[in-house]
C-alpha cells in the first residue's frame, strides 16, 4: 500500500468496528436488553445472546455493513428457539420478574448516586414492563427500529417480514407504549 492509500483512509473514529470481536463487544449489552425483554429470564438471556456470538462467528467473512442485521436475525431466531423450549417446559407458570430458581431478578446498579440509579431502575422497570406487555412482533419492532436504530429495511430482514409491516408494527408499539406511560411522564 503506498503512503497516498493511507491518506485516503477514512480516520477510524468514523469506521465501524474493525473486527467481529469488537462489533460482539459493541452490541453485547443492548442484545443482553433485548433477549432479557423477549425471554424474561437473566440466564436465558445470557444463554441467548452467547449462542448468537457463537454463531456469528462463522459469518466472519461477511462484510462489516452486514454484521448488523444478520446478528440480530440470528438472535431474534435463538430468542424464539427458546421460547418455545420453554413452553413445552411449562416455564410460564413461573412469574415473569424472576429467574430460573423463582428467585427475583437481580436489578442492582452499582452507581454511586442512590437516589439517581433508583430512578433509573424505576425508569427501567415501567419501560421494561411496558414492552413486555406489547405483542412480540411490536416489541421486536419498537426494540429494532427505535432501541437499536436499525433502519426499516434491515428490520424487515430481521423481523422476517416486509417493509411496511415494519412500520404498522412500529406505529402500534408507540400508540400502545404511550397509553401504557402516560403517567409516567
Amino acid at each position: 500500500m503506498t503512503n497516498d492509500a493511507y491518506q485516503d483512509a477514512s480516520p477510524p473514529e468514523l469506521l465501524p468496528a474493525a473486527t467481529l470481536d469488537g462489533f460482539l463487544r459493541e452490541i453485547e449489552p443492548r442484545a443482553f436488553r433485548f433477549a432479557e425483554l423477549g425471554l424474561r429470564h437473566r440466564e436465558d438471556a445470557l444463554d441467548a445472546v452467547q449462542d448468537a456470538m457463537i454463531k456469528m462467528l462463522t459469518y466472519r467473512e461477511h462484510p462489516a455493513s452486514e454484521w448488523s442485521p444478520l446478528f440480530w436475525s440470528i438472535l431474534r431466531n435463538r430468542i424464539t428457539d427458546m421460547q418455545r423450549r420453554s413452553l413445552f417446559r411449562l416455564r410460564w407458570l413461573l412469574p415473569g420478574s424472576t429467574d430460573k430458581d423463582g428467585e427475583p431478578v437481580d436489578w442492582a446498579d452499582d452507581s454511586p448516586d442512590p437516589s439517581r440509579s433508583h430512578d433509573s431502575r424505576e425508569a427501567w422497570s415501567k419501560i421494561s414492563a411496558a414492552l413486555r406487555n406489547l405483542p412480540t412482533r411490536q416489541r421486536e419492532a419498537f426494540t429494532l427500529r427505535v432501541l437499536e436504530e436499525l433502519d426499516v429495511a434491515d428490520t424487515a430482514k430481521v423481523m422476517g417480514c416486509s417493509e411496511g409491516s415494519v412500520k404498522t408494527h412500529l406505529s402500534r408499539a408507540r400508540e400502545a407504549l404511550q397509553k401504557q406511560l402516560e403517567d409516567f411522564r
